[in-house]
């Protein structure tokens, strides 16, 4: 997707996310920008959203990024966001979107 990224990993309880997020960004960024591929990346966003599941659910979610460009046909990536986080009571920020 042009607009946003899922990464489905099982982080260990002794890591942090907030430091798993900082290195995954920074590392990916420094990839992205030596490989010249994708020349119109200029940095991550600042926020980022980080959701849990039951590990029962595991195939659910993999399917779900797997067919993320036809489920985002009906439903865009911001509005998506804005559901989840209100229906779990969570207040938006509007700084964190565009």
């Amino acid at each position: 997707m042009e607009d946003h990224l899922h990464i489905l990993c099982d982080l260990h309880p002794k890591m942090a996310l907030a430091d798993y997020m900082r290195d995954m960004k920074t590392s990916s960024s420094i990839w992205l920008k030596q490989t010249g591929k994708f020349p119109a990346f200029d940095g991550w966003a600042d926020g980022y959203a980080a959701l849990t599941y039951a590990w029962k659910d595991k195939e659910m979610i993999v399917n779900y990024i797997k067919n993320q460009q036809e489920h985002h046909k009906r439903e865009t990536f911001e509005d998506e966001l804005r559901r989840l986080l209100k229906e779990h009571g969570i207040d938006v920020d509007d700084k964190y979107f565009p």
